[in-house]
């Protein structure tokens, strides 16, 4: 089996980032979301994977490599223009070569995995198996109502008034039939080629189509709000480890991890909290749910719930939460600042926080 991951999307709900940066390679625990999709997608025991990529193939490819790092061999496949999910399934057909295959957003977040999914899909090969989740709206997404026997019976794009709470999620097992049925259909309202519409024309056709429940935590990472959320989540599983250097006036409780390089002086970092290699925490309060990246500086400072992306300073800042402070960014104090919630600094970025 293969894999197929798409990474093409612009991701406009996570401005001003995605200005300056794929959504796939917002970190989350530092780590990208893409890199937490290709270890899942490993797990499965696939390490064949296709990425299609649009105008940010470059900046993906230097993070990601050919996949070694990760235990995979990656194939890029560019997409120079966003034509629907099932457009992504005929540009990697000389890739997939007649494989079955999981098809995987680049931007969905399982950290529970889909590895028993995927044994299913082994086992019993029916011509797709979609993963689905409950949601408490369904008028979102593309849902899937299933007959008496537990097998899908219809595939229906974000229902008014929906009859089922099983939402697809973003990951798909196929077998080469998914190419016909791809063929088959034509291009929906929006111009796009849909992947519901795919799997629908197999129904049609008579094809067995299977759905499995993923019942772990989910989340799609297309809002900064969705990133905070799964960052405190993925935070909560964090491994301890003091591998840099904290001086005796210093108080870490909790689940902290402090990487090779960094530095905590005259601070206090209470857990689950991740400080990147390389970074300097002085005479600062660091709260649970926060992820700082690799070399970035935090003096006088407190702050809590928030991601720092990499090489970023934030300085006599007296309250930040629930905010994310881009790549390279400087955060400094204005007047009479006590706290600063939902605050979103968009990469080499120089800010002062004012009341």
């Amino acid at each position: 089996m293969k894999a197929l991951v798409l990474s093409g999307g612009s991701g406009t709900r996570l401005r001003p980032f995605s200005y300056s940066m794929p959504k796939q390679l917002i970190p989350i625990a530092n780590k990208p979301v893409l890199e937490h999709v290709l270890e899942d997608i490993r797990d499965m025991g696939v390490t064949e994977i296709g990425v299609i990529v649009g105008s940010w193939g470059p900046q993906i490819a230097e993070v990601i490599g050919d996949g070694s790092r990760l235990g995979v061999q990656v194939t890029y496949i560019p997409q120079d223009e966003p034509l629907g999910l099932a457009h992504c399934v005929t540009l990697a057909k000389p890739f997939l070569d007649g494989h079955d295959f999981v098809m995987y957003l680049g931007d969905n977040m399982l950290p529970e995995g889909t590895v028993d999914i995927a044994d299913a899909f082994r086992e019993g090969r029916p011509a797709a198996q979609i993963v689905v989740h409950k949601v408490a709206d369904p008028r979102a997404f593309g849902v899937a109502e299933l007959d008496t026997e537990g097998r899908v019976a219809r595939l229906v794009e974000k229902p008014q008034e929906p009859k089922s709470d099983l939402a697809l999620i973003g990951v798909y097992f196929f077998t080469p039939e998914i190419h016909r049925a791809v063929e088959s259909i034509e291009p929906s309202a929006r111009g796009e080629l849909e992947i519901t519409d795919a799997i629908q024309w197999l129904l049609d056709d008579g094809a067995e189509i299977r759905a499995s429940e993923y019942q772990g935590y989910w989340k799609d990472t297309g809002r900064a709000d969705d990133v905070l959320e799964c960052n405190r989540y993925l935070l909560g599983s964090l491994h301890p480890a003091i591998l840099g250097e904290t001086d005796e006036a210093s108080e870490l409780t909790g689940r902290v991890r402090i990487e090779a390089g960094a530095r905590v002086v005259r601070s206090r970092i209470e857990g689950p909290a991740v400080v990147g290699a390389g970074s300097v925490i002085e005479d600062s309060y660091v709260g649970p749910g926060t992820a700082i990246g690799k070399g970035c500086t935090l003096r006088d400072t407190r702050i809590r719930d928030s991601i720092v992306l990499d090489g970023a300073e934030i300085s006599e800042v007296p309250g930040i939460h629930g905010s994310i402070i881009g790549r390279n960014a400087t955060v400094g104090a204005g007047a009479d600042v006590d706290t600063y919630h939902r605050l979103v600094v968009g990469d080499h970025t120089r800010i002062e926080v004012a009341a």
